[in-house]
């Protein structure tokens, strides 16, 4: 056999090698309806908490191991649960206006995960990736745990967010002076709960 039919021949099997034990990415889609983003901010006098909703949210897996993902945020879904009547509509308007995330002009924001590390417990991992928020993209890390049900698969995770990071500056200590018992907290909670279709 010549060098050149060798070369050739050994390089399809090597390909062939590669394809079989390569790991198909299956995609897997967020039902979003069910799924639910809790949040909480905190200041000198106390705190409040609502939720927020996704748009759209896709996770990827390589024979069952999470390798990526995406999430769309609908920033025009971010309401206030410990409130009622007027106070909640002021303090809405207010987490809605420019003051901070002005979501006239940024409805969404957006998650894409760049980096899965297994923790070595099951279902466990540690998450990397880009947070853009005001059209502001942040590398951010998290913990998540998944859980198997007979309908799919559960996500959570415990996410904290400094918010000046992302040009949310009011009521910040770390940018004004003098604010007192009206200063709000940069870093706020977010508390995931994913459920896949």
């Amino acid at each position: 056999m010549k060098l050149s039919n060798l070369i050739s021949a050994f390089a399809l099997f090597l390909a062939i090698g590669l394809i079989s034990f390569t790991k198909p990415i299956e995609g897997v889609i967020v039902d979003v309806t069910n799924s639910v983003v809790n949040w909480k901010g905190y200041k000198v006098t106390g705190s409040h908490e609502g939720t927020i909703g996704l748009k759209s949210g896709e996770l990827t897996y390589a024979e069952d191991v999470l390798t990526g993902g995406n999430f769309t945020i609908d920033m025009t879904s971010l309401s206030c649960s410990d409130l009622e009547g007027e106070y909640k509509g002021k303090l809405e308007g207010h987490l809605q206006s420019p003051d901070f995330f002005n979501v006239a002009e940024f409805p969404a924001a957006t998650f894409n995960i760049t980096k899965v590390a297994a923790k070595g417990t099951p279902g466990d991992y540690k998450v990397t990736g880009d947070l853009t928020i005001k059209g502001i993209t942040k590398l951010i890390k998290f913990y998540a745990h998944v859980e198997s049900t007979d309908s799919g698969k559960v996500y959570t995770s415990d996410i904290t967010i400094d918010r000046t990071e992302f040009d949310v500056r009011y009521g910040s200590g770390s940018f004004f002076d003098s604010l007192g018992d009206k200063t709000i907290y940069d870093e706020f909670e977010l508390n995931v709960k994913l459920v896949t279709k």
